[in-house]
């Protein structure tokens, strides 16, 4: 980022012309003092901030100086002169929530390919409770030049999908502007990696660029829905047929609100998104708690089984947050019994993200990321299933680290969301559910969403996600690894206490293949196991 005085930057020479014009005719007597004081003075500082803004409207590298123009300057004022001030006054790098100024200045340099190292040496308090590391070997490997790949697809697949491990965790259409989604799936399209729909339904915006699509579907069924708000399997089986469909993932919930309905009132219902989501403008636009396609677990799994075969054998997958851990464990029973496997399962935390949730849902409810994705993982390998199923997993994963350690715990790919929005611009103002997020990301506002300049966020979405791969790379090279796939809870330890150390594979106990199946031994599944049942999600008496 440019800063307010930098030379030879816009505002540079804007305010040195103006400075010098006022002087040479001051200067040279042209003017006397009492009309310098009282026209000239105000003529050319107001000139030269009129210049300013119009250039700052003209200008496409800046969405929010397009949205704000002069008076977001100030923000790049703080940013960037006199960092020490900034710390002592405003913010250390470590501080900001949910994710640290460091972070955020992470993705935007990886963004827009600038210099992303750090100098003096980390800022964590290494001997802090929470602190965790991975552990590096004194026989590095050279870096893996391989775009790391997931094959996702089980035995009933007839259409497996080759993903990246990194991709673009589920937004909607509505909650992001038309800009932003083109942006996305643009970028997606030029690095080899999908983007999620969320459960909006698939847009004209998703469909323009030809990105990898993962069409998400929740219990509105918005593309897929009868006028009653019921599942329409044959709306289904032809929005599912476009080949810019790879995988179809059912929302059972999400993280940063699982068990929540939403409702988009129906003065925010607009003719297209009425549309895109298959409602009638004038109502209320209701995304229900629960889902009216199935009640049980077996039923859930039939579900998959069909949409699975109306989709031409495309995979088919489910994303939750865990709750019960008994409704889990009851959802795996229910594969048991009737042999029909998700071809995927999206672990999403508690501290994922969302436009708008209540704050209790948010802070309280919900298992994390973490002891989520290792529960599912558990529970898969428990059944015999793990092969035949993979795990991707979300929730405030913006780094290659963050990636690593998600997967030396059980997920076989990880999706952002928070992460790629920061490489489109956004810049944390909390202010998603107010329509007028100041950067065009998440927004309906045609004014604010004009600000979002699509080619240039392309080439930094598609950046974001080769910096973050590469860095992924190199973190496996340190640890004598060559693929994410070989990583392990062994590669990782986490500082529970300023006196206690404790490997990842303590933390995150495994159960042995088929451990389940001959009776759980473990705390964390037995009695859970026995009160899972595949006909219902109530736990048995």
């Amino acid at each position: 980022m440019e800063t307010l005085l930098l030379p030879f930057s816009p505002r540079f020479i804007v305010l040195t012309m103006c400075a010098v014009v006022t002087a040479l005719l001051f200067g040279i007597g042209l003017v006397d003092s009492k009309v310098f004081e009282i026209v000239l003075v105000p003529m050319v500082v107001f000139g030269g901030l009129t210049l300013l803004g119009v250039r700052d409207l003209l200008q496409k590298k800046h969405a929010v100086l397009r949205n704000y123009p002069i008076s977001a300057h100030l923000r790049f004022l703080l940013e960037e002169i006199r960092p020490e001030m900034r710390q002592y006054f405003f913010e250390s790098e470590k501080d900001g929530k949910p994710f640290s100024r460091d972070t955020r200045a992470l993705v935007y340099q990886r963004a827009k390919m600038e210099l992303d190292k750090r100098p003096f040496g980390t800022q964590e308090d290494v001997y802090g409770g929470g602190y965790a590391w991975m552990h590096h070997s004194v026989a590095p490997k050279p870096r893996a030049q391989e775009k790391f790949r997931v094959t996702i697809g089980g035995p009933d697949c007839t259409r497996p999908y080759s993903a990246s491990v990194f991709n673009i965790s589920a937004m909607s259409f509505g909650a992001l502007s038309p800009n932003a989604v083109r942006a996305l799936n643009a970028g997606a399209n030029k690095g080899g990696f999908a983007h999620d729909t969320g459960e909006g339904g698939v847009s004209p915006y998703h469909r323009e660029m030809g990105g990898d699509l993962i069409w998400e579907i929740g219990s509105g069924y918005f593309g897929c829905r009868n006028r009653d708000g019921s599942f329409n399997p044959d709306e289904f089986a032809r929005v599912a047929s476009d080949d810019q469909i790879k995988m179809v993932e059912l929302k059972i919930s999400q993280g940063a609100k699982p068990g929540h309905g939403g409702v988009l009132p129906a003065a925010k219902v607009s003719e297209e998104i009425a549309k895109i989501r298959g409602v009638a403008m004038n109502e209320d636009c209701i995304s229900p708690a629960h889902h009216r396609a199935f009640s049980t677990p077996l039923e859930m799994m039939s579900f998959i089984a069909e949409m699975r075969r109306l989709s031409g054998g495309k995979p088919v997958g489910f994303k939750m947050c865990i709750g019960h851990p008994w409704e889990f464990l009851a959802i795996c029973k229910a594969m048991l019994r009737s042999g029909i496997y998700p071809d995927f399962i999206v672990v999403d935390g508690n501290e994922g993200g969302t436009g708008a949730a209540p704050l209790e849902f948010m802070d309280h409810l919900g298992m994390p990321m973490r002891e989520g994705v290792n529960f599912v993982h558990n529970a898969l390998v428990g059944i015999n299933a793990r092969d035949r199923v993979k795990i991707g997993t979300s929730g405030k994963i913006a780094t290659a680290f963050d990636m690593a350690r998600a997967m030396a715990i059980g997920a076989d790919w990880c999706n952002s969301a928070r992460g790629f929005m920061f490489a489109l611009g956004c810049i944390q103002s909390l202010s998603c559910h107010t329509d007028r997020c100041p950067t065009g990301v998440a927004t309906q506002d045609p004014i604010r969403n004009r600000a979002l300049y699509v080619p240039l966020k392309i080439d930094r979405v598609y950046n974001y996600h080769h910096a973050t791969l590469h860095s992924l790379a190199e973190l496996l090279a340190a640890a004598g690894l060559e693929h994410p796939r070989e990583l392990r809870p062994i590669h990782f330890s986490q500082r529970t206490s300023t006196t206690e150390v404790r490997s990842f594979a303590k933390l995150y106990p495994a159960l042995r293949p088929g451990e389940l199946l001959e009776g759980a031994s473990d705390p964390r599944f037995q009695d859970a196991w026995t009160m899972a049942r595949a006909e219902s999600f109530h736990p048995a008496s």
